[in-house]
């Protein structure tokens, strides 16, 4: 856990940065802090790793002050990534990852083995290793980067807007993959921006700073429910206000209970509950409901060997959490050409499945309504795949 406890930075000329903040952030949370330029965010973020040092107040990492520790080794266990990537080019892909695992003297075989296994997490062939990074294009340099502040295996990431010189569909795409990473790895994120739409998709919560303080801190349905001023307002926008007491939410129109395997399972048992349940895909969860991949027909016709196991085919499967606007997963699905996209609670348990039927029942209605009785009718809106058992 990071707690500050009435921190504040004030520069030699007496500029006060940050004005006695207080928060806390818990072990796993992605918290994010957003505020219009000069607002103290990234000053926030920065005291954490002592790259910024405080004027007054407390920091403490799992209840111990951060000022009690050398400055360079309490770096050395904070990843950190910003908008440039600070990869450095006279360095391989290779020698960037491994950078601060070498510092800590890591053997040669646990170095190479974490950076190919980071690598293929985020779908870059391991010949990308021996790569400068003016080989690389813009988003698979940030991809590097995030993956290098992941290697040495720090509970602690902080980013500062890491995605604000990119394009917007690589933008979007590094996004779910950092928020997947995340959760996956179990690690506790600090993120800074000055887009709310991106600290919505990727927060737990969102502290709203102005002027070097923090007005509002909680969660985004909260914040977005129950804004805590007209500040909070304004930068939240008035559509959003708006949309978010009209809009539907993924948990109202996903299909309850998809039809999932567990990672033991063998192909040739798939295969059966794909025909058994009329399904095409299949999700992969541990006995608690916990998702931990997905796999489709597709997958299974290019292993051709059936005696081999789920978790040999599965892939890694972007989701939404219960309580997303309808319109947020639509944006992502169409963006990225998902024909579905699971659904999990705080816990990654899988709750549902929103599918692409979903968006044409929800866009038909919202276009031409209810017909009165009498009315040509419609046709009746089905699809041949969404079976009462959950398929898709």
């Amino acid at each position: 856990m990071i707690e500050f406890k009435n921190v504040s930075k004030v520069y030699d000329d007496n500029t006060v940065a940050v004005d006695n903040i207080s928060l806390k952030i818990n072990k796993g949370e992605f918290v994010v802090l957003i505020g219009t330029s000069g607002s103290g965010k990234t000053t926030t973020m920065r005291m954490i790793n002592r790259m910024v040092e405080s004027s007054s107040g407390d920091i403490l990492i799992d209840g111990k002050n951060i000022k009690d520790e050398n400055a360079v080794q309490l770096r050395r266990r904070i990843g950190y990534v910003i908008q440039q990537t600070g990869l450095m080019p006279h360095m391989t892909v290779y020698e960037n990852i491994i950078m601060v695992p070498k510092l800590l003297k890591w053997d040669k075989e646990k170095m190479r083995k974490t950076a190919e296994d980071l690598l293929d997490r985020v779908d870059m062939p391991v010949d990308f290793l021996d790569r400068y990074p003016q080989e690389l294009s813009g988003g698979q340099q940030q991809r590097i980067g995030v993956i290098r502040a992941l290697a040495a295996n720090q509970d602690i990431i902080l980013m500062d807007e890491p995605f604000g010189a990119l394009d917007p569909i690589t933008r979007d795409a590094l996004q779910e993959l950092v928020k997947h990473l995340q959760v996956e790895m179990g690690r506790t994120v600090v993120f800074v921006t000055h887009d709310m739409d991106e600290a919505i998709k990727l927060a737990d919560k969102i502290a709203i700073m102005s002027e070097g303080k923090v007005i509002q801190y909680d969660t985004p349905d909260n914040i977005i429910a129950n804004p805590a001023n007209d500040f909070v307002k304004s930068f939240l926008g008035e559509d959003r206000l708006q949309q978010r007491e009209t809009m539907q939410t993924v948990d109202q129109v996903m299909i309850k209970n998809p039809v999932t395997v567990t990672a033991d399972f063998s192909i040739a048992d798939a295969i059966r509950v794909m025909r058994d349940k009329r399904v095409d895909t299949l999700f992969v969860t541990d006995n608690q409901k916990v998702l931990h991949g997905v796999f489709d027909f597709e997958d299974i016709n290019r292993s051709r060997d059936k005696s081999a196991l789920v978790r040999d085919i599965m892939n890694q499967v972007y989701y939404v959490k219960s309580g997303t606007l309808l319109r947020d997963a639509a944006d992502r699905m169409l963006k990225r050409g998902f024909k579905h996209i699971p659904v999990l609670d705080d816990d990654g348990h899988l709750k549902g499945l929103v599918t692409r039927a979903s968006l044409v029942d929800i866009v038909y209605d919202t276009i031409w309504g209810e017909y009165e009785e009498g009315e040509n009718q419609p046709l009746e809106k089905t699809d041949p795949l969404e079976v009462e058992k959950g398929g898709v």
